[in-house]
């Protein structure tokens, strides 16, 4: 499904019918990494709505700028075309960031929070130089340049070794999104807030997941998002990476639907 979402088309899938939830997709991904939550969220009685943020997956790709706000406001934008006055909201990675500022800026569009394989904290200036620096490359030399970077942080070690078509498949994500949609992801994260000392002043219905084997958000960040969150809950993936939904399905989805179903 397409909509004219603040000037752009924005690409998301609207399934089955229930209390909503809502998937933001990390960089440099989009909404096909939520394959396997697909039909089981739908399965289990809740509407899945996961869009495709600008830039990314088969949204339009203006030239920017981007940043995290244009996102959550692209978010709430599709929440209202879709007449959804609250939904919980998921959100890996860079999706993650989007929903802190939706929790700062739009906490009345919420129910509920998940922290999706994602951090609290801002880029300390050596990795705001990478995102620049990135940025720059993707403009250059194309998707290829991300895309090789990104590869091998996004899984663990043993889903690099034992499934070469799931990461085939990850990369053709990569490659196939556009450069200017990449770029301008990069430099929207590059001067995102921190909110580590925001944790404590959020009241909703919290969860944060984190992943055994993720090493581009180590485990600790999901630790510390549940330590700092009132009665947040944290499960860590076994036998999973950054793309934990995707590398341990069952798990994943078993941990996010206990907690949908507790809140709904």
């Amino acid at each position: 499904m397409h909509a004219v979402i603040n000037g752009i088309s924005m690409a998301f899938d609207d399934l089955g019918s229930g209390p909503a939830v809502v998937l933001i997709h990390g960089f440099p991904l989009c909404r096909k990494m939520w394959r396997p939550q697909f039909n089981t969220l739908p399965d289990a009685g809740f509407r899945l709505i996961a869009p495709d943020l600008r830039g990314f997956g088969e949204s339009d790709a203006p030239s920017g700028p981007y940043t995290i706000d244009l996102f959550a406001d692209d978010v709430v934008e599709l929440l209202d075309y879709l007449e959804i006055d609250r939904a919980v909201v998921g959100g890996m990675s860079m999706g993650g960031y989007v929903l802190f500022n939706l929790l700062e800026r739009y906490p009345e569009r919420l129910s509920g929070a998940c922290f999706l394989t994602t951090r609290a904290n801002a880029d300390d200036e050596a990795g705001k130089a990478r995102r620049l620096q990135l940025a720059q490359d993707v403009m250059k030399f194309g998707p290829k340049a991300i895309a090789e970077s990104f590869e091998q942080i996004l899984f663990a070690e043993e889903t690099l070794v034992e499934r070469p078509k799931l990461v085939g498949e990850v990369y053709g994500w990569m490659i196939g999104t556009d450069s200017r949609g990449l770029a301008g992801g990069l430099l929207a994260m590059r001067e995102r807030k921190d909110y580590s000392p925001l944790l404590g002043s959020f009241t909703l219905p919290a969860l944060a997941i984190g992943a055994e084997g993720d090493r581009a958000a180590p485990p600790d960040k999901a630790r510390e998002i549940a330590e700092g969150i009132p009665g947040c809950r944290l499960c860590i993936i076994p036998q999973a990476g950054h793309m934990a939904n995707l590398e341990n399905p069952g798990a994943f989805n078993a941990c996010l639907l206990e907690f949908l179903r507790s809140i709904t």
